[in-house]
């Protein structure tokens, strides 16, 4: 793991390991998901990047677009179409996530993060 996004639940700096569950996802990608976990991810900015975001929404869930107001008005809600998921950095100051880039296809999704290796 590297980078602001995940603060305080991660440093940020590269030293810092985390297992990663892969398989569920692989055999049952619409099932292993809850809001809360943390997830790994292909960027739909970058392909081929891998991220580490939070799982915020579901398919069929209403969610604010954006708290904090800095990308989105802070009353402004959206329901999250079939297929998709909602995902934030715990450090949404310096995360680039759904707000910016919106639902995420649940295709994207590699796998859901279960334990952190210090």
């Amino acid at each position: 793991m590297s980078g602001p996004s995940m603060l305080p639940t991660f440093s940020g700096d590269a030293s810092e390991l985390v297992v990663e569950e892969m398989i569920t996802h692989t055999l049952f990608p619409n099932t292993f998901l809850a809001r809360g976990d943390l997830i790994t991810l292909e960027s739909p900015l970058t392909r081929g990047r891998l991220v580490c975001k939070r799982l915020i929404g579901l398919p069929g869930d209403f969610i604010c677009i954006d708290p904090t107001g800095q990308y989105a008005d802070a009353s402004e809600h959206l329901r999250i179409p079939k297929g998709h998921v909602w995902v934030s950095g715990d450090n949404l100051t310096a995360s680039r996530d759904s707000r910016v880039y919106g639902p995420v296809p649940i295709g994207l999704v590699k796998g859901r993060i279960v334990a952190r290796v210090s």
